[in-house]
């Protein structure tokens, strides 16, 4: 079932985006039931325009309890590391499958390299046998290492420690990229790329750990925040709404083999900033600080500069604290 407010969230990127332009068009969604994937294919489902949307994903049963039925809806079980292979016509693709546990990227790090380069090569490779019109790669602002800058450009690449098993994400980012930008170059596959900010809102499970999810599940548990660090690493953030309509917007005005960032630049805080704007009188902020490794990334600042994405048209509309709101009120209603 799916909540009122993940609904309101379809309404109103179908609202803000004209879906016009996928009309007649079959786009392929890897990742298809995770967090950014399942808003893609909604959003293109019920715009009310003809769009067929292939979704790749591992569980069937868990894809059909997420879309349902729809006869412009088909499924591709399998996983990314597998060929993708389908005799339908792909006119679009969204690559949004990956590895997104930072516990993964320290305990499983050739794992999360293998998911990020053979799953986009096999992706690439799909969109070069079909001659799409053009393709979507979802990276990370981990690309950027840790920056003599705070301010960052698309052009702004910082140290990453590549001896350290944790950067097996933010490198194999960097290289997925590479890749991406080599068969555009080699064999004129249409790629673009968004880099995204920690990215949340409705949709995201009680499952989920990373640090939105935990604060979030605080403050409906009436739990204090624990904090393991300073809280020192400050970044901006994303709601998944602001996400997709940059996803196809980029996908549809981008400019082929360039990256674009995606944040909303209002919400730049440190992590303790944004535990103490959920402080409540149950809700409290604790500090428990210890060497454990938890595979967090290394502290940063990083404020992503969207300039660039703001050029194509693009504007972020959920501030921080509906963000926090609109993702606590959907947790609250999960089944």
């Amino acid at each position: 079932m799916t909540s009122s407010i993940f609904e309101e969230d379809i309404n109103n990127i179908i609202k803000d985006f004209d879906m016009s332009v996928f009309d007649g068009k079959t786009i392929l969604v890897t990742g298809a039931t995770g967090l950014l994937g399942k808003l893609c294919v909604k959003s293109l489902l019920n715009s009310g325009f003809n769009t067929q949307v292939i979704a790749l994903v591992r569980n069937e049963e868990k894809a059909n309890k997420i879309f349902g039925k729809s006869n412009r809806l088909s499924f591709l079980v399998q996983d990314i590391n597998q060929k993708i292979q389908t005799t339908r016509k792909i006119d679009y693709i969204i690559h949004t499958a990956s590895t997104t546990s930072s516990k993964d990227f320290v305990e499983k790090p050739v794992e999360t390299i293998y998911t990020a380069l053979n799953g986009t090569r096999n992706v690439l490779e799909i969109a070069k046998n079909k001659k799409i019109t053009g393709m979507v790669y979802l990276s990370s602002l981990e690309v950027y290492g840790v920056n003599q800058k705070e301010d960052i450009e698309e052009n702004d690449y910082g140290f990453i420690d590549i001896l350290n098993p944790r950067s097996s994400y933010s490198e194999s980012k960097k290289m997925a990229e590479t890749m991406c930008i080599s068969y555009g170059s080699e064999y004129g596959v249409p790629v673009k790329i968004v880099r995204l900010a920690q990215t949340f809102g409705a949709g995201v499970s009680k499952n989920d750990n990373r640090v939105f999810a935990q604060f979030s599940k605080a403050v409906i548990n009436g739990e204090d925040i624990i904090l393991h660090t300073k809280g020192e690493t400050k970044r901006n953030y994303c709601y998944t709404t602001d996400a997709v309509r940059a996803i196809f917007t980029v996908l549809t005005k981008g400019e082929i083999n360039n990256a674009y960032n995606v944040a909303n630049k209002n919400t730049y805080c440190s992590i303790a900033e944004m535990a103490n704007l959920l402080e409540n009188e149950i809700t409290k902020v604790v500090y428990e600080i210890d060497d454990v490794n938890r595979g967090y990334n290394p502290t940063v600042k990083i404020c992503l500069n969207t300039e660039k994405l703001e050029q194509l048209g693009w504007q972020p509309k959920v501030d921080m604290k509906e963000m926090f709101e609109r993702t606590i009120s959907d947790m609250q209603n999960e089944e």
